[in-house]
């Protein structure tokens, strides 16, 4: 009799087990999530507000260095049906209080060395 229920339970274990791609679970996006097209509106000496008014708030700034600006968005599949996980980064610097060097995992404009005021 204990075999026959210790039978039982291995073989709902594994049946179950197989059922595992069935569930479904939602991806799960952090941080901001930046279109190519926002990026490529950021020209150099853009203001803080100018670059808030496009990208908006970033996600992390600098404790120290409060004229570093992080924007970071990262997804974390539920499904691997779905796509691969990533992470994508975007740094900006500020010299009084103008954006002076922009790096990260973006494409710049070819005008982005050209200041919006000419």
């Amino acid at each position: 009799m204990k075999f026959k229920n210790l039978l039982v339970v291995l073989i709902t274990t594994m049946t179950l087990s197989a059922c595992a791609d069935w569930i479904f679970r939602i991806d799960i996006p952090q941080g901001n999530f930046l279109d190519e097209k926002e990026v490529k509106k950021l020209r150099i000496d853009m203001t803080k507000e100018q670059v808030e008014y496009v990208l908006g708030k970033p996600v992390l700034e600098d404790a120290f260095d409060h004229d570093t600006w992080y924007y970071i968005y990262k997804m974390k599949r539920g499904m691997k049906k779905r796509g691969e996980d990533f992470r994508k980064e975007l740094t900006i610097e500020f010299v009084d209080n103008k954006i002076a060097k922009v790096s990260g995992d973006f494409e710049l404009s070819e005008e982005f060395d050209i200041p919006l005021d000419q």
